[in-house]
């Protein structure tokens, strides 16, 4: 590469001034990291209710075809970026110069979701607390919080009739009047809600104690937070099959209706469900990657490590509808009626279900830990992800001493101070919209479709494939390439379609409608990534010196030092040294 590219000066920093990246001690914290990151609450809370609303079991045919066409082809490619470059989800894409605005937007995204999803985990550790009591608060209408309309039996709604007066389930009640004690709009913010700040706090404490050390503590706080789930999860699916009404629930989930298929917001969802459950357009996983030895075998790694996601998704399912299933049973109702998605699984039905349990804290307790881990695993995860991205933008100024560690101090109490603003009572609007528009599934499906584009046409499918297999000794798979070049371009184009003009704008549980400024603000932050890829394009062409031609030219070489060994022996530096490019 280097005859390619004379104009590119290198220049080496000194050891003592800077200090060399970190490496995963043994492959087992690679692959543990990348699980507890791209396994997470959307693996829990997301995929059964799509599977269940979208069909059944046939929902996983446009599951797989996105899978196998988008999903995993952008999983390998992020991996295999980053330990190839050794870079973070930046600085990577200098790889391909042009597409630099890649990095930015992933970056972006991921600061703006390290902002909210840290609040589900603050949720959970509020609902943990809770749970160390003989009666569970949510399980009475006896409490401070509760009202007349309050009710343990409202059958599948949330809200009925009961004598002529609207009542409300005590799940509900203690969910919106105790713990987020919401108000009636987000243009009535309200005071901040303490008992959530503190738990808030906890939480960034839990984060800053998995990341303090960078890779290193990182790699070992995930033999932890990636696998204690899956013993939690077995132990609920055991005691869900046990129960009366399992079995309903179960047919409910993966009965096939094949008609579905034909449905456009069937493929939407399959489509977007793919991209969030393998957490890719968001640079962590090139950030991850960027930690292996060279000779990694990362392809085999992903291979099991997308089986294993998938299969969660299918697992996770199984637990939930099995408890559902008992609900409906106990209540005399359809499951549909009880079934739901997001925060409204975790923190409304489920809790209300454990309440009709024998020994209903200790499964409580166990659900919740179990929620605290997934989101735990994949939060620190994805804050290690941005800080290695800007980190290794400046490496003279944030690599030397300390400065990295008080880089990730000062990133964790800014991320706690804004995160404030959605644990006020009227927080839970402005939690929504971050949800709803940074991390959307259409800011995800573009990125995505530009990372395919770079790799596959800007720097080369041909010359991809080349660099895998000189890190793994062996030629991939073909299907990769097609899908880079190919495959994954014209499925993501079609999705983008498909997510545009079934657009809807976003309620707050599909009653609550945002005033034009809050869809503004929503879209200012979707955008503020969007934007960055053409942005930069437009910027680094006109800014770059020569014809139109030698400008593109230019832009699509390479401008780092790639990891290829001939390429190390010629310049005779250590791959641990930093290069200033």
């Amino acid at each position: 590469q280097l005859n390619q590219t004379p104009f590119v000066r290198l220049e080496k920093m000194s050891e003592k001034r800077i200090q060399p990246r970190g490496e995963w001690s043994n492959k087992i914290e690679f692959i543990l990291s990348t699980m507890g990151f791209c396994i997470g609450l959307g693996n829990v809370w997301r995929f059964p209710y799509l599977c269940y609303k979208n069909g059944g079991g046939a929902f996983l045919v446009p599951y797989l075809i996105c899978l196998l066409c988008g999903g995993v082809p952008i999983f390998f490619l992020e991996v295999a970026l980053g330990q190839y470059t050794a870079q973070g989800g930046i600085s990577a894409w200098r790889i391909c110069p042009i597409f630099q605005g890649i990095g930015l937007s992933t970056t972006i995204i991921c600061c703006l979701a390290n902002l909210y999803y840290i609040v589900v985990i603050a949720w959970a550790i509020h609902y943990l607390f809770a749970s160390f009591s003989w009666e569970l608060p949510w399980g009475s209408c006896n409490n401070s919080w509760n009202t007349e309309a309050c009710t343990t039996f409202a059958g599948g709604e949330n809200s009925t009739l009961l004598e002529g007066k609207l009542a409300k389930d005590a799940t509900l009640e203690y969910w919106e009047r105790n713990v987020l004690q919401v108000t009636s709009g987000i243009d009535e913010p309200g005071g901040i809600q303490w008992e959530l700040a503190g738990t808030l706090f906890i939480a960034w404490l839990i984060c800053i104690a998995c990341i303090f050390k960078g890779v290193k503590s990182t790699g070992k706080a995930v033999y932890v937070t990636a696998t204690f789930p899956y013993l939690m999860l077995t132990i609920l699916l055991i005691r869900g099959l046990t129960l009366e009404g399992a079995s309903k629930g179960l047919v409910f989930y993966l009965k096939p209706d094949f008609s579905r298929i034909f449905e456009t917001q069937v493929w939407i969802d399959a489509g977007t469900q793919i991209f969030f459950s393998y957490a890719v357009a968001l640079g962590t996983m090139i950030a991850l990657g960027s930690y292996n030895k060279y000779h990694n075998n990362f392809f085999k790694q992903c291979i099991w490590i997308s089986v294993l996601n998938s299969s969660t998704s299918l697992y996770s399912g199984l637990a939930i509808f099995s408890v559902l299933g008992f609900m409906a049973h106990e209540q005399g109702v359809d499951v549909g009626q009880v079934a739901e998605s997001g925060p409204g699984l975790i923190f409304i039905a489920y809790p209300k279900a454990i309440t009709q349990m024998p020994l209903p804290a200790l499964w409580s307790i166990l659900f919740f830990i179990m929620v605290l881990l997934l989101g735990t695993a994949s939060h620190f995860v994805a804050v290690e992800g941005f800080i290695t991205a800007v980190v290794d933008i400046f490496p003279d100024q944030l690599r030397r001493g300390n400065r990295r560690f008080w880089f990730m101090i000062g990133t964790c109490v800014f991320s706690f101070t804004v995160g404030l603003t959605m644990v006020t009572r009227g927080g839970i609007y402005v939690f929504q919209i971050f949800d709803y528009y940074s991390a959307s599934g259409f800011v995800l499906l573009w990125i995505s479709l530009f990372e395919a584009l770079a790799i596959g046409w800007g720097y080369g499918a041909d010359q991809f494939v080349k660099n895998v297999q000189h890190m793994i000794g062996y030629k991939i798979s073909p299907w990769l390439k097609l899908c880079w070049k190919y495959f994954t371009p014209t499925l993501m184009m079609v999705l983008l379609f498909g997510f545009v003009i079934n657009y809807k704008p976003l309620k707050y549980n599909n009653v609550y409608e945002y005033p034009l400024w809050g869809h503004a603000i929503g879209w200012t932050i979707a955008f503020a990534s969007v934007i960055m890829i053409p942005s930069y394009a437009l910027y680094a062409l006109f800014t770059t010196n020569g014809s139109l031609k030698e400008r593109l030219t230019f832009l699509l070489t390479p401008q780092l030092i790639l990891r290829d060994e001939a390429f190390d022996e010629e310049l005779n530096i250590p791959l641990n040294d930093t290069i200033k490019v």
